[in-house]
């Protein structure tokens, strides 16, 4: 080979290399002078993981401290797919051997070979101890890329033990429902956050550098609920919605002097905890977002307005017709009768119908719709619960002789539960009426109580309208009355049954043959502490309020005065006469 050949390529392939070097200079200038920063960050990145330190939701406490509701640790498992792609069927197939159905093989799989990402969810919200195991099962074997987040799961100790009021949450935590939802700003705190480094396996390295920043938990709720009376309250309920095959029945206890309500049953509901029976009807709260008509409940209102007006008394004497015929509408009795001689209280005490339309007969429409208004039909009852509904009164403009009549003993009126019991309950706080509540106070993460707010209480009858209303209702559980079931031996009560035409949701029309009844009573009568009102819908046939709903009344009530230690007065119920 001529030598000149030999010298132009020697020269050429020491221009390549010069070439090579420069690059690799011009490159190694940029990565350490140029980008030193970004570069550096890059390497931090990738030697370093970010976790969510999750905030525990608050607690949710009868008013004894009891847990009604808590929260718990669990894990949720993670992956990153850039470690673990390579190995993916082989670290699917060992958490799906650890955690059998709560892990989806191919579903696994797929997840850890998602491209161009770092982190995947593989099973959320599982207990730690599951987790844990399978995670170093795959850490065992000699793999990468599967980790652990730390999760506040919540938990429901007495499963489904007042579920309606409590509520239910989310998977993301966010309360939909009861005081979950009512109280989910209070009850949720905020999150934190940790950042550590990581070998490249993806393991901890201990005592390495990591920041963390504190979450706050969440406020505790302390509710007016009582634990042992409320399990007792839903047991009762459940027995006997079912024993009767009822559609549902609601039961609801409140303490009159400060409108705390310390039980609130519904039947049927649902568990909490396992999910059990979630459906939407189960799931709504119907003592505030149901509507029914009151039936003969509604008669002691109607009573209280006259009294309030000086126009009744316990011992004013009414005089009954066998039958009425108004806007072309016969009305009549629950039984047949020619003209009676009742008083007032006899009106109540029989329930009759076409005595209370008498009665009313003494006030104009617009007085009687006023003080429909004043005791809080037709307006929320301000109860601290979700999606209270108003019920219906009709505008004073639109009554017909036939509403008037009708509205007096309490068909063509639509209220709440809550607001049935707010309402009489002002007749048992001698006039005064305030708003229901079911939560007291909160306790926040430092410890320190916020009270709720209790809302307004007004006076919508005299103190002595109260009483007569009061004497009348007494009347209802004597021997002779309609409810001698609801009787309390040593207690003197007051109750009132009822009885309305069951109207279908579907159609807004009344169904003949069935009804919902009821019984609300409060005791003692001569210094009232408690009020009960037992609804049940859709019993059989022949179910009265007194027979049916009074029994369940009386061992409710009877409960709640051994529970909060209220001793019999030792007075005995006075002799009202029913007739003249």
């Amino acid at each position: 080979m001529p030598l000149a050949v030999t010298r132009t390529r020697l020269r050429f392939l020491v221009v390549i290399v010069l070439a090579l070097f420069a690059l690799f200079a011009g490159r190694l200038f940029q990565i350490q002078a140029v980008d030193a920063k970004a570069y550096a960050a890059m390497a931090v990145e990738a030697g370093t993981r970010k976790a969510v330190v999750p905030a525990p939701r608050g607690d949710i406490v009868d008013r004894n401290g009891e847990e009604l509701v808590t929260s718990t640790h669990g894990l949720t498992i993670t992956g990153d797919p850039s470690m673990a792609a390579d190995k993916a069927p082989e670290i699917a197939r060992i958490l799906h051997e650890k955690l059998g159905d709560e892990i989806d093989y191919f579903d696994t799989i797929r997840k850890l070979r998602t491209p161009k990402s770092r982190f995947v969810y593989l099973a959320k919200d599982l207990p730690a101890y599951e987790a844990r195991k399978a995670v170093q099962a795959v850490a065992e074997a000699g793999y990468t890329g599967v980790f652990t987040q730390t999760k506040s799961l919540r938990s429901y100790p007495g499963g489904s033990l007042a579920a309606n009021v409590l509520g239910i949450t989310e998977e993301n935590g966010k309360g939909i429902a009861g005081l979950e939802a009512f109280y989910d700003g209070k009850l949720t705190g905020t999150d934190g956050s940790s950042t550590y480094e990581v070998s490249s396996t993806g393991q901890r390295i201990p005592m390495a550098d990591s920041t963390v920043k504190e979450m706050t938990p969440g406020s505790d709720v302390n509710t007016t609920l009582d634990r042992d009376l409320q399990w007792y309250a839903d047991q009762r309920l459940r027995d006997v919605v079912s024993s009767a095959g009822a559609d549902y029945g609601l039961a609801v206890t409140m303490d009159v002097r400060t409108c705390q309500i310390v039980q609130l049953s519904q039947a049927p509901t649902y568990n909490p905890d396992t999910r059990v029976g979630v459906n939407d009807k189960t799931l709504v709260n119907r003592a505030v977002s149901n509507v029914f008509e009151p039936g003969s409940v509604m008669k002691t209102i109607t009573m209280a307005a006259l009294a309030d007006q000086g126009k009744v008394t316990a011992d004013t004497k009414i005089k009954v017709p066998s039958g009425m015929v108004i806007d072309g509408y016969p009305i009549g009795d629950y039984w047949q009768h020619g003209t009676l001689q009742l008083t007032a209280a006899g009106v109540i005490a029989k329930s009759s119908n076409l005595g209370t339309i008498v009665a009313a007969e003494q006030m104009s429409d617009s007085t009687f719709y006023s003080y429909l208004r004043k005791f809080g039909f037709g307006s929320q009852s301000g109860i601290d619960l979700p999606e209270e509904s108003v019920g219906i009164v009709s505008p004073v403009r639109e009554w017909t002789k036939a509403k008037k009549a009708t509205t007096s003993f309490g068909q063509g009126v639509s209220v709440n539960a809550i607001q049935m019991v707010r309402a009489v309950g002002a007749i048992a706080n001698g006039g005064v009426m305030c708003t229901p509540r079911v939560v007291d106070s909160l306790t926040k993460a430092d410890g320190s109580e916020e009270k709720t707010q209790t809302g307004d209480s007004q006076r919508v009858i005299s103190r002595e309208a109260a009483a007569e209303v009061t004497r009348m209702m007494e009347a209802v559980t004597a021997d002779d009355g309609t409810a001698p079931a609801a009787q309390i031996e040593g207690y003197r009560v007051a109750g009132k049954t009822g009885t309305a035409w069951r109207v279908n949701p579907n159609t807004g029309r009344y169904v003949r043959g069935q009804n919902t009844i009821s019984f609300m009573g409060f005791a003692p009568a001569d210094n009232p502490r408690f009020i009960t009102y037992v609804v049940i819908d859709k019993p059989p046939a022949n179910a009265g309020g007194g027979s049916m709903a009074g029994p369940v009344f009386k061992d409710i009530m009877s409960m709640a005065l051994e529970r909060f230690g209220v001793a019999p007065t030792g007075a005995k119920p006075p002799k009202i006469k029913q007739d003249w």
